[in-house]
């Protein structure tokens, strides 16, 4: 899960003549609502899912699964929607911290450089991207969510946005901010490298992206070509990846069938246990024939695992899939069940004759 956040963007806008560029922007649009919207958006889904039971400094992956975290069996099974939910699921208060602050850093610059709409769709771009590198590279190997792809995508056209505006400033003044922004980003993704447990695709994807949709959606006039030229890249890339993108191992649909299968042959053969023990109840006070205690035995047993173990032979899964061992096992241990209690029957009537 992507936690680490990105340098602070008014980190490198602190030099003499920087005031005099966040002041011009602060004067064009005083309003970021945008920045604010998306903070809040990640806070209420937080909340909703603590609501829900999550943790607040951790949260499983089962939990961010059912809420739509990106997860290649899932992802890749048709439901790509999560490619875009994932970016406002958060691993805890930690995470959601860390990302917010980075995006209010980050956003009310870059909002107010691009505007509103230009900085949802580069936001948003960035962050699609990000988490369908992160797809691609990691498939079933990771459960990841966060916003940090989509920040790194902020951060990126903040760097086009300086360098398209480079004549405007002095050279020294541009070569400095350039290179500290540049330089603060290069070491975030390094540190992403190097700590576990840090989706980094996700990172570097939302990053080359952000680069390549700052220069297709900066507000400047001219540049056709370089628009141009971007937006083939970016789509390029995406439809590569889309094309190349590796078969999941298993498919999540018929993981979850398999598990709510399995749940329901648990609660069956609790079910079945309690009906053999009052059979042997009424057996012990006696009154009841061979023949009878037979019929009792299939109806309320052998048909039972009969019924479960059709059930459990229809699911079918890879053997890859998390449930494969467990869904193998008790369809082996349902045939045994039916064998010994048609068995049984079988051997009572013989009695009864």
């Amino acid at each position: 899960m992507p936690i680490w956040r990105p340098p602070p963007a008014h980190a490198f806008l602190n030099g003499t003549s920087s005031p005099f560029l966040f002041d011009r922007l602060l004067a064009t649009r005083p309003h970021i609502p945008a920045t604010i919207l998306l903070i809040t958006a990640n806070m209420l889904v937080f909340a909703a899912m603590l609501w829900q039971g999550a943790g607040l400094w951790h949260t499983s992956n089962a939990l961010q699964l059912a809420w739509g975290a990106n997860f290649g069996p899932a992802t890749k099974d048709g439901e790509w929607w999560r490619l875009g939910s994932a970016m406002f699921l958060h691993f805890g208060l930690l995470h959601l911290t860390l990302n917010s602050l980075s995006l209010w850093d980050s956003g009310r610059l870059v909002e107010r450089m691009y505007g509103p709409l230009r900085f949802l769709v580069l936001y948003f771009t960035a962050g699609l991207a990000g988490n369908l590198l992160s797809l691609y590279a990691q498939g079933e190997q990771a459960v990841s969510g966060g916003a940090s792809g989509a920040i790194f995508g902020v951060y990126g056209a903040l760097l086009s946005h300086l360098w398209l505006g480079r004549h405007e400033q002095r050279s020294h003044e541009f070569r400095r901010l350039f290179r500290t922004a540049a330089v603060f980003c290069g070491l975030a993704i390094f540190l992403g490298l190097r700590i576990r447990g840090i989706d980094n695709y996700a990172h570097v994807g939302g990053f080359v992206s952000g680069i390549l949709a700052g220069l297709v959606l900066a507000p400047r006039p001219g540049g056709r070509p370089l628009r141009l030229l971007a937006a083939g890249m970016l789509a390029l890339a995406c439809v590569h990846l889309l094309v190349r993108m590796p078969e999941p191992r298993y498919r999540w649909s018929e993981e979850l069938r398999a598990r709510q299968g399995i749940s329901t042959f648990l609660h069956t053969e609790a079910h079945i246990h309690d009906q053999w023990r009052q059979i042997q109840r009424q057996a012990r006070q006696g009154g009841l024939s061979f023949e009878e205690l037979a019929g009792q035995i299939e109806s309320r047993i052998a048909q039972p695992y009969e019924d479960s173990f059709a059930q459990l032979s229809r699911l079918q899964l890879d053997p890859d899939a998390p449930s494969a061992g467990t869904l193998a096992n008790l369809q082996a241990y349902a045939s045994q069940r039916l064998y010994a209690s048609r068995s049984l029957v079988e051997e009572l009537r013989a009695f009864g004759q």
